[in-house]
């Protein structure tokens, strides 16, 4: 049986976990709590005790910084698809800047060479110090490794909007501890702290 993906923002009124979820593919678990940040266990306690009438958590709020506009939308699209909140998307520092002081992201996906010379690196450093965690979405790998203090991971250009999902999912879940699934492989981690 497929992996169902989580419900869009539209299918979440008529969600029903213990319908929805095949809660004995340990996989599928999984990846669901990870979208949901749940543990395995909360989720299946989750769906046990409240069964239809279970409510999802509030979505992991991501904030996209990158100037390949296409690129960025069809990320945007897959990462809603997936049950995440992705803000409007920024090109520029201090737009970026200016929408991840309104409303604090969990997870910040942030390009290296941004719109008008604008450098991805400078802006992690401030959303470092608002408290927004970092995944660079860059092809600049060496760059990338050289700023790891003010990133928690790296994916590597070129990807597909599944490998973004698979690695912001990973973060999640390695943030609650859970490491039942490894890291997907073209995930470059930086530290051990991961997003919040």
């Amino acid at each position: 049986m497929p992996i169902v993906p989580p419900p869009t923002r539209s299918e979440l009124r008529s969600w029903r976990p213990n319908k929805d979820i095949d809660m004995a593919n340990d996989a599928e678990v999984s990846t669901w709590a990870a979208r949901l940040d749940v543990t395995p266990d909360e989720l299946r306690e989750m769906v046990e005790e409240i069964g239809d009438r279970a409510r999802l958590p509030p979505a992991k709020i991501l904030l996209i910084v990158e100037d390949q506009v296409l690129l960025a939308m069809v990320l945007k699209d897959e990462l809603e698809d997936s049950g995440y909140r992705v803000l409007e998307l920024a090109i520029r520092h201090q737009e970026a800047l200016g929408v991840a002081r309104q409303v604090r992201p969990d997870l910040a996906l942030v390009n290296i060479s941004l719109a008008a010379g604008d450098d991805g690196v400078a802006l992690a450093c401030d959303l470092k110090a608002l408290g927004v965690p970092v995944l660079f979405i860059s092809g600049q790998k060496d760059r990338a490794r050289s700023a790891r203090e003010v990133a928690i991971a790296s994916l590597a250009k070129p990807y597909s909007p599944a490998d973004m999902v698979d690695a912001v999912d990973y973060l999640f879940r390695h943030e609650r501890g859970d490491e039942s699934c490894p890291p997907p492989s073209r995930l470059e981690m930086f530290d051990t702290i991961s997003p919040t």
